[in-house]
């Protein structure tokens, strides 16, 4: 006869369906993730707004405070001339998207931890994959960027972008821009992209229907930074087709960062270095200023 007092063997307290039970939980599969396309979504969304809507909160009230007001002619058409003429002001609407990065980090870890109730690095797919180690990655960062600057020069290297305007308005918005180009743009991007939206989507869609959304969804995203220069576009259209093909190839994100980190790396070097090289382009080709700097860099280091 069984002893009442006694403790039940260890085996059969796990096959209890029991709050104290001991099974390991599960490692999320990042293919097929514990989120779904809602979700995916939402954060997608959230991220374009906080974008849009930050640096107006940072804008306006100086704006305000230099004597803007909705009831001034032509108020709409000022304030946007003002937004992109203030040093200021640009300065001002850069700085607002560190808020607005890490607000979008904070809102990815909430559907893809479901709140703290799922492991996050697992489950965005953070890691290694054999077929893509760290130095191909870091190989594909550098033909990208190469092949990527030919293509905005051949197609639209005399057409100036809002986002050469901000870097060049004043030395602080070059630094802010490169700062934001490598320590949070590369992570918040893939983790939204390659991470949250592809990884439902590649379940729903498959795998080519994946790779063509997130392309989609991606490239629309910096056409007003890079409009009218359709080169540019061309080359952050090719940038996230490659991005998203290694995630579909390789079932992990971590590549993806390291190739955009290393793309968005040495365009933070050329910005930084811009200044002190420029007096040695041919004026001739300033216009084209991706091949030419690179020219000239070259010729500077070595």
């Amino acid at each position: 006869m069984p002893n009442p007092d006694e403790t039940p063997p260890l085996s059969n307290l796990q096959e209890l369906d029991a709050p104290y039970s001991f099974r390991e939980p599960e490692s999320p599969d990042p293919n097929n993730p514990p989120w779904g396309l809602g979700g995916a979504l939402l954060v997608w969304f959230a991220s374009i707004v906080l974008i849009v809507v930050m640096p107006v909160v940072f804008f306006l009230p100086y704006a305000w405070a230099k004597g803007f007001h909705t009831g001034m002619p032509n108020y709409a058409a000022a304030l946007a001339e003002f937004a992109l003429s203030d040093k200021v002001a640009v300065i001002l609407q850069v700085v607002s998207l560190i808020p607005s990065h890490l607000l979008t980090l904070v809102l990815v870890w909430a559907v893809v931890t479901r709140f703290g109730k799922k492991p996050f690095w697992s489950a965005i797919g953070w890691g290694w994959s054999p077929n893509f180690p760290w130095w191909l990655n870091v190989a594909l960062g550098i033909v990208l960027f190469v092949i990527g600057g030919f293509i905005a020069w051949l197609f639209g290297a005399e057409k100036p972008t809002q986002l050469e305007q901000i870097v060049n308005s004043s030395l602080a918005a070059r630094y802010l821009i490169s700062f934001l180009a490598v320590c949070t743009a590369p992570f918040v991007e893939e983790f939204v992209y390659r991470g949250v939206l592809y990884s439902p989507l590649q379940r729903l869609a498959g795998v080519p229907g994946a790779v063509v959304i997130v392309l989609a969804l991606f490239t629309i995203i910096h056409v007003p930074q890079y409009w009218p220069n359709f080169g540019v576009i061309a080359a952050v259209a090719l940038l996230s087709i490659v991005l998203t093909l290694v995630r579909a190839l390789s079932g992990k994100l971590l590549p993806c960062i390291v190739i955009h980190l290393v793309f968005n790396g040495i365009q933070a070097i050329i910005l930084l270095v811009e200044p002190h090289i420029k007096p040695l382009i041919p004026s001739a080709e300033r216009a084209a200023p991706t091949a030419a700097f690179l020219r000239a860099l070259v010729g500077f280091i070595f």
